[in-house]
């Protein structure tokens, strides 16, 4: 059996769980913000025996771990509401620990030290991608310093590229730095600057398992895009990669103790290629709509092989 992790508005999972269903293939869906209106999901030790199930289930050859959210309840204080959010996500972070499988796509523990973007950029500089100079400091004299070096320098989050806005969702996005906005009165942490990279295109890179599938952006044919490619609706090319390169994107994945793996890189003019970050639960069914990339089928084949 095969459990997919993930919750009510995930399209991805809707996508994968479409062609599953065209191919018979036994699965159970398990959304966690569904879990009291739909699940059932229980852990249990009697007479020094684990035992622990969902939905009756309790053992699952392979586990596709997508993405998950809170119920939303309504509590009678906003200390209750929190303290039920932060009881459930920790229930489920010691629920997977337990479980009954050997095979993640990809282990939720590894997602989580893989998302570190300081440990990103120093494993990849180790097994050979260029990466840009970087500067995350709270001493502004230091930003400043690092921005002189450079005729151009981008600003982006640390970690959280969504927020909500009148309760709806917005990116934020990586912007030019103004370094004359920047005073001893404010200072900018966490925030990444780095130098702005010279781009001929950028290029998601997505890995499955063993497999590659290279799409680039012509983010620079428009003025809107230039910095970041998210500010309009471009469509993705199938493109060629060197080997080295693809060996590269496996690597990473692997050393990360990933199956899957969404990396963001620039190609330079000159031809080099920049490493920027990897998504390691990054989404993909745009890319496969824009390219024909078979990235869905792999991931099937991925569960079907680790489901013997």
């Amino acid at each position: 059996m095969i459990l997919i992790v993930s919750h009510k508005q995930d399209f991805t999972t809707d996508y994968i769980v479409n062609k599953l269903n065209k191919k018979g293939i036994e699965y159970l869906r398990f959304n966690t913000d569904d879990i009291l209106e739909k699940h059932r999901i229980s852990v249990k030790f009697q007479n020094g025996i684990l035992k622990s199930c969902i939905d009756n289930c309790d053992k699952f050859d392979t586990v596709w771990f997508r993405r998950t959210k809170s119920p939303l309840l309504e509590f009678d204080t906003e200390i209750d509401g929190n303290a039920f959010q932060k009881d459930y996500s920790e229930f489920l972070k010691c629920f997977w620990k337990i479980l009954d499988t050997k095979n993640w796509i990809s282990n939720p523990e590894k997602i989580q030290i893989a998302e570190n973007k300081l440990f990103q950029l120093k494993l990849a500089s180790e097994i050979g991608f260029k990466i840009p100079d970087t500067i995350i400091s709270n001493q502004n004299e230091e930003i400043s310093r690092f921005s002189l070096d450079f005729d151009e320098v981008v600003i982006k989050p640390f970690f959280t590229s969504r927020i909500s806005v009148d309760n709806e969702e917005k990116l934020v996005f990586t912007n030019l730095f103004n370094r004359h906005l920047l005073t001893d009165d404010e200072i900018a942490f966490p925030i990444f600057f780095q130098n702005n990279i010279g781009k001929e295109y950028e290029l998601r890179i997505t890995v499955v398992g063993d497999q590659v599938f290279p799409a680039k952006v012509q983010s620079q044919n428009l003025e809107t895009t230039k910095i970041d490619w998210r500010k309009d609706r471009l469509k993705f090319e199938k493109v060629e990669i060197p080997l080295y390169l693809e060996n590269q994107c496996i690597e990473i994945v692997k050393i990360l103790g990933l199956q899957f793996g969404a990396i963001d890189l620039i190609k330079q003019q000159n031809g080099e290629y920049i490493f920027l970050e990897i998504n390691p639960n990054g989404q993909w069914v745009w890319i496969e709509s824009d390219t024909g990339l078979e990235i869905s089928n792999a991931i099937i084949n991925l569960l079907i092989n680790q489901n013997v």
